[in-house]
């Protein structure tokens, strides 16, 4: 690996700690490097400010001076009312390199950021790690590219696709690591969203029951056409009532689907989904299944629609992880 690959990559793991936190900017992730040695870094702070770039640089005081400073997107050249622009902060500290992921599809940024830091005699090198810095950030780059949301449906199911036996009864499904793996997954998501069926059937939290990361909850919804009101004793009786995703609010980046089959039905056959994360355990139910009818007619038509991102083994599940293909 590179050095520029090895830093680059930290840079992003620093930014993975505030997913979830700092909608509506994405997570940004910035080590500033001298020598070989990290002088400064920082992650996108929860509301999205200071960004990144400000508490590395910050860290890193003189040090900065000749320094490469590695960033997972495109340094912002918009000031704000909470900030100067990272680029000028940049060409202030005087780092003598830049390395980005990619350029900033922010029309505000998009491109300006990078031509300012040449303009003031910075190496620049885009798209190291590109790939991984969007994916990272996959609900910013939805909405600033698509004018939407990025959804990701999860399903705990059997072996034969079922999510629960043929008398409703689902609880648990998959064993602990990869219930604990998807409330990492709540953590990491601005809304959780489940169906009205499940909220009068199961009464869930929605919480995240990690240690440490307890307060990382994110904000809760039901998704219904049906419910009237959400029942004041439901143990998520503050959660927003919603009729479409759609009438969520412009701050929301991420959304987590949680069950059950109708929600999941709608949107998968309303093509809402862009990520399809299935919890799969070795156990066969016979009973209600994951999905419904999606009205489709012409099987040739269902391929090549999901490509598979990663799999991986969690005790005695697995977990598969797929991307819709757009």
């Amino acid at each position: 690996m590179s050095d520029d690959a090895h830093w680059l990559g930290a840079a992003l793991a620093l930014a993975s700690r505030g997913i979830g936190r700092t909608a509506p900017n994405p997570s940004v992730g910035c080590v500033v490097v001298r020598d070989g040695r990290v002088v400064g870094r920082g992650w996108t702070q929860p509301g999205g400010r200071p960004h990144a770039e400000a508490v590395a640089l910050a860290a890193a005081g003189a040090a900065a001076r000749g320094a490469t400073a590695y960033v997972t997107l495109e340094p912002c050249a918009h000031v704000s009312p909470r900030g100067p622009s990272c680029a000028d902060l940049l060409v202030a500290a005087r780092v003598a390199r830049v390395v980005a992921s990619g350029p900033d599809p922010d029309p505000r940024t998009a491109g300006q950021g990078f031509a300012r830091l040449r303009a003031a005699g910075i190496d620049v090198t885009e798209g190291v790690g590109r790939a991984a810095a969007e994916r990272l950030n996959a609900g910013f780059f939805a909405r600033q590219r698509h004018g939407r949301r990025h959804v990701t449906l999860k399903l705990a199911v059997s072996l034969d696709g079922c999510i629960a036996l043929p008398d409703g009864t689902s609880r648990w499904i998959t064993g602990e690591r990869a219930r604990a793996h998807a409330h990492l997954e709540r953590a990491r998501a601005d809304v959780i969203v489940v169906g009205g069926g499940t909220l009068l059937a199961d009464d869930p939290a929605l919480d995240v029951r990690l240690d440490g990361l307890e307060s990382r909850a994110p904000r809760r919804a039901v998704l219904s056409t049906s419910l009237a009101a959400i029942p004041p004793d439901a143990r998520i009786g503050d959660a927003l009532l919603l009729r479409d995703l759609g009438e969520l609010d412009a701050s929301v980046l991420t959304v987590l689907v949680e069950g059950g089959a109708g929600v999941a039905t709608t949107l998968l056959a309303a093509d809402r989904v862009d990520r399809l994360l299935v919890y799969r355990a070795p156990i066969l139910l016979g009973g209600r299944r994951a999905v419904g009818d999606l009205g489709l007619s012409d099987l040739g038509a269902t391929h090549g629609r999901w490509r598979r991102h990663a799999t991986f083994d969690l005790g005695p599940d697995r977990v598969e992880e797929y991307d819709r293909v757009r």
